[in-house]
């Protein structure tokens, strides 16, 4: 059930981009990248260890869909996750606009793990000179493992002190509800080395106390073509 939730939701919305007008020219961007830890939503998604991710990303005038993956580590057979997506930005009284879904699917998952999902999201964004503001919401109506309902709302911020550099940081909570919510926050610096090269190290906590959900440092290497 979850499965095709995740791929209808995702595919609804690649569905959508590839409509949009034909006088606009497809835009395709690439992504592959190497962190010392995949951390979502302040968990761990590789108990602890190191991951290979990649993706790409299609933009088509307002409307962009893309696909996202990486490995995971669960302690089962679950072997990576791979992400779907797609949505419409568009500008509204000066702020950058943002919706879409996202599908979250796993490879391997062992039967009835019940781990596949879509979230439905909202996000807004507005530049003051370096500083860049930001908010967003994802609700899903069938959450990760025995979660259904769920709600996560994010608030960021992200400042350029000087040419490349960039430091910025996120508060969120996360609403279950069958779990206990949550909250996490992380801040951090990147660096730009080129149009194609940037590394980032970011600082990772919550409020939850657990070998996955501990505070953390986190170093990632992204190559962007």
């Amino acid at each position: 059930m979850r499965t095709a939730l995740a791929c209808a939701a995702a595919m609804a919305v690649l569905l959508t981009a590839g409509a949009a007008s034909a006088q606009d020219t497809p835009e395709v961007g690439w992504n592959l990248g190497v962190t010392s830890d995949y951390v979502f939503r302040g968990y761990s998604q590789t108990t602890e260890d190191p991951a290979i991710f990649g993706g790409v990303d299609v933009t088509v005038g307002s409307f962009y869909a893309g696909a996202w993956a990486s490995n995971v580590d669960f302690g089962d057979d679950t072997d990576a996750e791979v992400d779907l997506y797609g949505g419409y930005r568009t500008e509204v009284s000066g702020f950058a606009v943002d919706v879409g879904v996202v599908g979250y699917l796993y490879v391997s998952a062992p039967t009835g793990a019940d781990y596949d999902y879509a979230e439905f999201k909202a996000a807004a964004s507005r530049a003051f000179g370096p500083v860049t503001l930001a908010a967003a919401v994802y609700w899903s109506p069938d959450f990760f493992g025995a979660d259904e309902e769920a709600t996560y709302v994010e608030a960021n911020a992200a400042f350029s002190p000087a040419d490349n550099w960039t430091v910025s940081g996120a508060v969120g909570h996360q609403a279950l509800d069958v779990n206990a919510d949550y909250a996490t926050w992380n801040a951090g610096v990147a660096y730009a080395f080129s149009d194609h090269v940037a590394i980032d190290v970011r600082y990772h906590d919550t409020d939850v106390t657990g070998p996955l959900s501990d505070e953390r440092v986190v170093g990632a290497l992204k190559f962007l073509f």
